[in-house]
């Protein structure tokens, strides 16, 4: 994909993840043929920028030559976590690699889009619900899946309970659906009746009525008071079922490729065997004790890794921006790294602070508590909206963490005891969170 500092592109695994080795290895290859920036997406995905028409086939090469798998197509994601969680509800492994059987055979990736995707949540610690799909599979018990479509978790509409047996071709008749409306549909764009009609053929469909005793996603602890859908921690130490594995976050989903190249050699030496790529911008190291995990852990804190669950760089989504991104209208890093630090203890996990360089919103399509966007005008505030959402306010794009600033300190001053900055954002309301980004 062409951005504004070269060509993109995006890996990832057949295995779900890499060796250590491996991963200095694709490092080394950014430093070479890209701009030396490894990123890791919200949907777990890893990204080289800044390549060439003529870098891009070596960087290929080389990732053949380290024996990198990766999946092509239409992704079926089920979270880096699959089989590995002791509280997942069910190993939904089987079930997306039988879905991209089915896609696979039925020719649908030549006829789909390339952002329509498909996700198969087990539940767990790393649950998908930030997850926007256009298909969505979510455990609900035993041999139960909730069906939905479009959305995250808080916002895909609900379509009924299927057995396990038919949830693969339930999941292909919503993507038949969606093809036969060209490569430019989505999920979305499906009226009801076309839903209807090609869900016929699954006899096990029921309305999510049938199990009234089983909370159902978007109608539970997945959604907070302030519309946001609570972010699952990838970051820590976390006991898996038989192994340890450390998480950390890429601050804003970026980091120099040097250094994780130093963090993967230490993960090397201390033993790891495995890196995953984990939803909301995080590497997964599997294979550690837990002391080893505690070391490596102060490592990447020394190295700039997110490392700690409640540090604000976590609720801050951020794209790019200018100059790297040609859309881009503000740096909304360079503003992401200014606001983590000097106003970033308004924030919690109830809610995301989403930077657009533009209002294609890249780095957060779904809503967002509070979003600041680059525009003809200036950058914007958008409260409980998304990037392309009409702005409440509006400041000139160098003075943008400052307008913020002055939010910061209205929530300090509001916020109640016991209260989200999600329910103080939402009490508040659009007009006072204007007027003080508008006085900052």
């Amino acid at each position: 994909m062409q951005t504004g500092d070269g060509l993109l592109v995006r890996l990832n695994p057949v295995a779900g993840g890499v060796s250590p080795k491996a991963l200095i290895g694709l490092c080394e290859s950014a430093l070479r043929h890209g701009n030396g920036v490894v990123e890791v997406t919200a949907r777990g995905s890893l990204q080289i920028r800044g390549l060439t028409v003529e870098s891009a086939p070596l960087l290929a090469a080389e990732v053949d030559a380290l024996g990198i798998a990766v999946r092509t197509g239409v992704p079926v994601e089920s979270g880096p976590l699959a089989s590995l969680d002791p509280d997942e509800i069910a190993d939904p492994s089987l079930l997306a690699a039988r879905i991209r059987d089915a896609i696979d055979a039925a020719g649908l990736g030549a006829r789909l889009g390339p952002k329509v995707s498909v996700v198969v949540d087990g539940g767990g610690r790393l649950n998908m619900n930030t997850v926007q799909a256009d298909v969505r599979l979510t455990a609900l018990a035993s041999g139960r899946w909730l069906l939905a479509v479009a959305g995250d978790a808080s916002a895909a509409t609900s379509i009924g309970v299927v057995a396990e047996a038919d949830a693969r071709d339930a999941a292909l008749a919503i993507l038949e659906a969606i093809a036969g409306r060209g490569r430019e549909a989505r999920a979305r764009d499906l009226p009801s009746d076309d839903l209807t009609s090609f869900l016929q053929r699954v006899s096990s469909l029921a309305p999510p009525s049938v199990l009234p005793d089983i909370p159902l996603v978007g109608e539970m602890s997945g959604r907070t008071e302030g519309g946001n859908v609570e972010r699952p921690s990838p970051v820590g130490i976390l006991q898996l079922r038989d192994i340890t594995a450390l998480g950390l976050g890429l601050p804003f989903g970026h980091m120099p490729a040097d250094r994780v190249i130093a963090i993967c050699r230490a993960a090397e030496t201390l033993g790891a065997g495995e890196i995953r790529f984990a939803q909301q911008r995080a590497i997964l190291i599997l294979g550690l004790s837990r002391s080893a995990c505690a070391e490596l852990q102060h490592k990447a804190a020394s190295l700039g890794f997110v490392t700690d669950p409640l540090d604000p760089r976590r609720m801050i989504a951020a794209c790019p921006g200018a100059p790297a991104c040609a859309s881009g209208r503000i740096a909304a890093r360079e503003v992401a790294e200014e606001i983590a630090r000097d106003s970033g203890a308004a924030l919690d996990p109830s809610v995301t602070l989403h930077i657009s360089g533009c209002a294609k919103g890249c780095a957060h399509p779904a809503r967002a508590a509070l979003t600041l966007v680059g525009g003809e005008k200036g950058a914007g505030l958008v409260v409980d909206g998304t990037a392309k959402g009409l702005p409440a306010a509006y400041r000139p794009g160098y003075e943008l963490a400052s307008g913020f600033s002055r939010i910061a300190t209205l929530l300090k001053q509001e916020r109640r005891p016991g209260e989200t900055t999600a329910q103080c954002i939402a009490r508040l309301g659009e007009t006072r969170l204007a007027v003080a980004f508008q006085q900052g």
